[in-house]
């Protein structure tokens, strides 16, 4: 079934993001520096899309809760921190699905599984000091972002890395993960 999820709100946004950036991002008020971090120009849609996106994540994690699993197209917005968004992340969508979903008390922990080639270095900040989210990545060591953050598990993969090598250090490190602490696996396959 495919649904079409409300923009996420003031209220969720807030559990992750400074009340200061988001209110720069929905008044337009972005200094030329913040736009060029995030990576395109601002506009009403860009502002309407980022909360959609995030809402659909919300929307996807509440689905999964009941399912056993759900998807979110648009979702994997990794690289937005608490006060500035980056690598075309406004908002980090994951972040703010976990927050909402462990203040409404459906959850208390979380494990974000981040496949994209690029390191997750908003959520891995993000959750920097918080033991009830776990947050691995295993990216190109040489990708963007070239300044990582270093999350509870990373695995950084050299140039030429092949399909056989990945695999196996993916199964591997899933292997290792505190999978039974969580009520709810957050997995991004590379969707920034």
């Amino acid at each position: 079934m495919l649904l079409v999820p409300p923009p996420a709100s003031d209220q969720e946004l807030l559990l992750c993001h400074d009340a200061s950036y988001l209110s720069a991002v929905k008044s337009g008020a972005l200094s030329d520096a913040q736009i060029r971090r995030i990576g395109f120009p601002w506009s009403e849609k860009m502002v309407e899309r980022s909360r959609r996106s995030t809402g659909a994540t919300i929307a996807a994690s509440r689905a999964a809760l009941a399912d056993g699993v759900a998807a979110n197209l648009a979702g994997g917005t990794h690289h937005a921190f608490p006060d500035h968004g980056q690598g075309f992340c406004v908002f980090n969508d994951v972040a703010v699905a976990i927050r909402v979903l462990q203040k409404e008390g459906v959850i208390q922990r979380a494990i974000v599984i981040d496949c994209d080639v690029h390191q997750g270095n908003g959520t891995a900040y993000t959750f920097r000091e918080d033991e009830s989210v776990f947050t691995f990545s295993m990216h190109g060591e040489r990708n963007f972002p070239f300044a990582k953050c270093d999350g509870d598990f990373d695995i950084a993969l050299p140039d030429g890395t092949t399909d056989n090598q990945y695999l196996a250090m993916l199964e591997d490190a899933v292997a290792k993960l505190p999978l039974a602490d969580a009520q709810c696996v957050f997995y991004l396959a590379g969707a920034d």
